[in-house]
This record gives structure tokens, sequence and C-alpha cells, in this order.
């Protein structure tokens, strides 16, 4: 794999945002630290062709990433599709500064974007400097499988099947190569965020994305990776679900579990309080909640903001 460096406002901060070449014309676009609206992207180059997968939270962030598209493609090849692998702000804000392209996303990804159009929450994090953005949802919307392709190269987008991480989770899979693009289904070195999913979807999420058998997998967040991290993906699930057990045998509310739980070997990955909002998900599925029905959202991330001593959380996007 083969690295290249880009500089950015803000590099004194954060370690710059890099592409890395994971196969043949494929690259995935890492932006460290991977936390809160920090996401990873990546792009797929043919000759006639270029597909990117995801945008930024942040017209900076997003206008640096086509600059690195731009960089590897050459400048004069504006992408043709952009696949969302979900409805989340930090993958889907900049859409509308690729308007020659077009937005592929499940139909689900398109209800939800036009239900909250373009996010720029004020309180819960640090300040962002959002810059101009406007909504622009996917206009190519599938339930269950589409191909695509840059040039012969087979891409095959998948909506994983059940709520895990969103309702709206989708997978880009490049079989020659074998390279998964899992979007959020995947944090490497994060703690896994299942409040607008499902704390059992996201098990079963897990198990097919297994089944691609993957050389490379490019997370939402964190370093590109192999498959061994479901392992621990799926260990902080369980415990999730085993916390919220206990909690609703208690009587315990989200946030009193949260903070009376040991997260033990997960105490390292970053940003722990989203254990407050999980629990929000895992203890309604305890209640008997469908995967991906409705919770109070604002009251999850009340309990989080409370989890980080009733600072913002951190965001340096």
């Amino acid at each position: 794999m083969t690295t290249t460096r880009h500089d950015h406002p803000e590099a004194h901060r954060l370690p710059p945002p890099r592409t890395e070449r994971v196969a043949d014309g494929v690259f995935a676009y890492v932006q460290p630290d991977g936390g809160w609206w920090i996401n990873n992207t990546g792009f797929v180059v043919g000759e006639r062709t270029v597909l990117c997968i995801d945008t930024c939270a942040t017209e900076r962030r997003t206008r640096a990433f086509l600059d690195a598209v731009s960089t590897v493609a050459g400048h004069d090849r504006a992408p043709r599709l952009v696949v969302n692998t979900h409805h989340h702000g930090d993958h889907t804000n900049g859409n509308s500064l690729v308007p020659a392209s077009a937005i592929i996303g499940h139909r689900l990804c398109r209800d939800a974007m036009l239900a909250t159009g373009i996010l720029r929450p004020r309180g819960i994090w640090d300040d962002v400097e959002w810059g101009e953005l406007e909504p622009a949802p996917p206009f190519l919307t599938f339930d269950h499988r589409m191909d695509v392709y840059v040039d012969d190269l087979l891409v095959e987008l998948h909506h994983i099947g059940v709520p895990a991480h969103t309702t709206n989770d989708v997978v880009a899979w490049i079989p020659e190569h074998r390279v998964l693009f899992t979007g959020d289904l995947v944090f490497n070195g994060g703690t896994p965020f299942v409040l607008m999913g499902s704390v059992s979807g996201s098990l079963v999420a897990l198990d097919r994305l297994m089944d691609f058998d993957a050389e490379v997998v490019v997370p939402g967040h964190g370093e590109p990776c192999t498959l061994d991290v479901v392992d621990t993906i799926g260990e902080y699930l369980r415990f999730l679900q085993d916390t919220a057990s206990e909690a609703a045998r208690a009587g315990a509310t989200p946030l009193e579990a949260a903070q009376g739980a040991d997260l033990g070997q997960f105490s390292s990955l970053m940003h722990p309080e989203r254990l407050a909002g999980n629990l929000h998900r895992a203890l309604a599925e305890c209640a008997g909640a469908r995967p991906g029905d409705p919770v109070d959202l604002a009251a999850a991330f009340v309990d989080m903001v409370a989890m980080n001593g009733g600072a913002p959380l951190p965001c340096l996007a």
C-alpha cells in the first residue's frame, strides 16, 4: 500500500489526512483522529470513471478530500459517482460539493437526509466551522443491492439488511481486490455507536461482514485494517447487552448504568462517553423495542455530555 499526505490548516492539531492505495486503482482517504465528525472516505479511479465513497462533514474537509482525488485521478476529472454508506452528516454533508456526480444511497438514507437536512449542531460538540453546505441526498436509491462499475471494475453495494449503526447502512465491496468499505459498521480504535440503529442488528451485521472474506477493510473511522477488528466490536456489543440487562433488572437509567460500568478492555477505545448513548438503545431493546425504533436522541446526547464531565463532546472537524 502506498501513502500520500495532504497539508491542512489544522495540521498542528491533528496528523494530516492521507491517501492510502489499498489496491490497484482503489484508495482510502484516512482522516485522523477519526473521532466525532472526522470520517474516512475512499475513491476508485478508472480510465473513464471516478467513484467516491462518502464525503465529509465540513466544506473544508470535503474540498481537501476532492483535492486528494484530483491529485490521483487528474485535475480535469470530477467524480461521476458518489456512494453514501449511510445518512450521517460526517459522511454526507459534502455531497453538494460534487454537483456533477450521481449520488447513490439506500432508500432510507435519502429519506433520513430529507428529514434532517444539514445538521450544524451547537452545544453538544466543540464548535465546528461547517462552511457553505446544502442538502444533497441520494437521487439514485436501492433497497438491497446495486452493482456499479468503474470502467470494468465491479463495485457491489449491499444494504447490510438490518438496522445496525443506522437503518440504512451500505457497504461497498470490490470482489476483484477483496476490499471492503464498511462505513460506520466498523470503528477501528473507536467506541462503536449504535444509538440510531440496533445492538442486536449490529451483531448480525458483523456476521455478514465476515461473509465477504475481505483482505482490506476501510472502516468509517480509524485506520484501514482486516476483519480481525470485528472480534473487538462484537465483544463490545455483547458487553453492552450484558450491561443493559443488569441495568434493566436494577431499574437503572442509561446514564446511571454507564457511570457505574467498568469498561475494562474497552477503556482504551476513543469516546467512551458513547456508552451512555448506546445504553439508551440497548435498554430500549431490553424493554421490547424493535431494531431501529425511535429513541430519545436528545436525551441520549445530553447523557453523553454528562459522561464527558458536562463539557461538549470533543470534535476537531
